[in-house]
């Protein structure tokens, strides 16, 4: 092989290398870009369950909520109904008392 032949094959394998070496940078680059985007869709994913939960909890909780109030409310009710009852059947006695205070 003469010198002229040796020294064509060294620039054809530095050629060959050189392309294979921006190979890899690419290929490299591809996969770095696929993590990030495969990260940011994890992320975003995780976001959207945390938020369906979250919104799930607070709806139990409202819910659990409003059947509290409703108890309160039918309580305070008949203790309302209890009063409004009781004034009436004593509204005659009490009217009777306060026309004899009058009178004596």
């Amino acid at each position: 092989m003469s010198r002229k032949e040796v020294l064509s094959s060294i620039k054809q394998a530095e050629k060959k290398a050189a392309e294979r070496v921006s190979k890899a940078h690419s290929d490299a680059s591809g996969i770095v870009a696929k993590a990030r985007a495969d990260a940011s869709s994890l992320v975003t994913d995780s976001r959207r369950d945390s938020d369906g939960e979250s919104s799930a909890m607070i709806d139990s909780a409202r819910a659990d909520a409003e059947k509290a109030a409703a108890k309160v409310r039918k309580q305070g009710e008949k203790e309302l109904d209890a009063i409004r009852s009781g004034g009436e059947n004593n509204r005659s006695a009490a009217v009777d008392v306060v026309l004899d205070s009058f009178r004596s």
